[in-house]
């Protein structure tokens, strides 16, 4: 699976799932941008990868600032000429909260992240696709959270919900383009999501501990193997498809 040549974007590059990824490409021989909030984390990142012998450059980006994603997009068409792939990754939980307690504000900050975001990144990338006739290739990572109703509060589910349905729509709308879009949906990954969890519901996490047995957990690698696959030439014929990555948790 050789990504030689390739030029990536992965957003929430600079810690868990996100790193991984950012590594695994270089790795493959990918050209990748690191995006991320953190300055520190983005400069560890680019360090770590180019001390293996990897090409990354770092951009700090808000994905929920949609002047901050065109600058994204615009600088890594500026620093790498061309762009193949984007990963939506960037993430945040939200307490559990169930709609009866959900604030507006809450509601908004979690699709702004995990749902705006995204859509306003496909945007971009897939009129850059277009504009340049490219065979571009965007995975988002949602959540089995996107699958179920009790992996999460009221904002978090719909929005990873939300995600798993613009990945659908991409996919059937821009086939004939030779873009391809899928979903990951990962179960329970050892990141640092769970900091985004400070005050959880405790009518939510009574309701999830009473319906969701507490499941497998994995590695931040075992995402970026699967995303190695979906953005290599070998997934070809995989698009519009949602892909849990949850050690079983959901087929019991």
């Amino acid at each position: 699976m050789n990504l030689k040549g390739k030029v990536s974007i992965i957003t929430g590059a600079g810690s868990g799932m996100g790193e991984a990824t950012a590594k695994l490409f270089a790795k493959s021989g990918a050209k990748v941008i690191v995006a991320d909030m953190n300055e520190e984390q983005i400069a560890r990142v680019v360090n770590e990868i180019k001390a293996n012998n990897g090409d990354a450059f770092g951009i700090t980006c808000n994905v929920s600032n949609g002047e901050e994603i065109i600058n994204l997009i615009n600088k890594t068409i500026e620093h790498y000429g061309k762009l193949d792939i984007l990963m939506n990754n960037a993430g945040i939980m939200d307490n559990f909260v169930p709609v009866a307690e959900l604030e507006e504000s809450l509601w908004d900050k979690v699709m702004n992240v995990n749902l705006k975001g995204p859509y306003l990144l496909c945007k971009e990338a897939i009129n850059y696709f277009l504009n340049n006739n490219v065979a571009g290739n965007i995975i988002n990572v949602a959540s089995v959270g996107g699958l179920f109703g009790d992996r999460g509060g009221a904002s978090y589910v719909a929005s990873k919900h939300g995600l798993i349905g613009l990945t659908k729509n991409i996919a059937s709308v821009y086939k004939d383009n030779n873009i391809r879009c899928n979903a990951i949906a990962p179960g329970g990954i050892n990141t640092n999501i769970a900091t985004t969890i400070n005050h959880p519901s405790q009518v939510g996490m009574t309701t999830y501990s009473k319906n969701v047995a507490q499941g497998p957990i994995g590695n931040p690698e075992d995402i970026a193997n699967l995303a190695l696959y979906l953005a290599s030439d070998e997934a070809k014929f995989i698009n519009g498809t949602v892909i849990i990555a949850d050690g079983g948790w959901t087929a019991a």
